[in-house]
């Protein structure tokens, strides 16, 4: 089964996005685009995020996961998958994102990427960080976020300006058991187990 996520070296994930047009908020096309990218999302183990160059669309737009914003989670529990409609309604649409308030504190944090698959890293990013964006209706809306949140508002808008995370990280490494679980599941879904 064909992978549905762009990956590293593809020429979508190094251009700079184009914004949305307010008029295409509402319409068939940008609907379907955040329908695409919400399923995409839900169908991965470890995603919290994605941004539409990650699934060919070169559009300034990203949706985060509602798993991100729990904060109560554990984060050795294994969470898995969910594609049902509840659970990718709950998924929040950023419509044309722009990072207005940075913390001065930074951290090293350990990043991976749906498009760099079976890599992780470490990438140097603020603490805490206020993004301004338009939601799926066109209202726009602020949401100031603190640790993974963050995290999360400065890797998908970074793919919004063309740059993964393999571009600023400090160092970069495999990851076995990624490449393992991600075989486990293609056996997996071929079998249909």
């Amino acid at each position: 089964m064909k992978d549905p996520i762009v990956q590293a070296g593809a020429k979508v994930l190094s251009q700079k996005a184009a914004p949305v047009l307010k008029k295409d908020i509402g319409g068939k096309a940008l609907d379907a685009l955040i329908k695409k990218m919400k399923k995409a999302l839900a169908a991965e183990e470890f995603g919290v995020a994605i941004a539409a160059p990650q699934v060919g669309e070169s559009l300034r737009m990203f949706v985060v996961g509602e798993k991100a914003f729990k904060k109560d989670t554990d984060e050795d529990e294994e969470v898995e998958p969910n594609v049902d409609e509840k659970s990718v309604a709950k998924h929040t649409v950023f419509i044309n994102p722009v990072l207005t308030r940075l913390s001065r504190k930074k951290k090293e944090m350990s990043e991976g990427c749906l498009s760099v698959r079976g890599t992780y890293g470490t990438v140097l990013r603020h603490e805490k960080a206020t993004v301004e964006a338009w939601d799926e209706q066109g209202k726009p809306f602020v949401y100031h976020g603190s640790g993974l949140v963050a995290h999360i508002f400065q890797h998908e808008c970074d793919h919004l300006d063309g740059i993964l995370y393999i571009d600023k990280a400090l160092h970069v490494e495999e990851d076995e058991d990624m490449d393992m679980k991600s075989a486990r599941k293609k056996v997996k879904d071929k079998h249909g187990i």
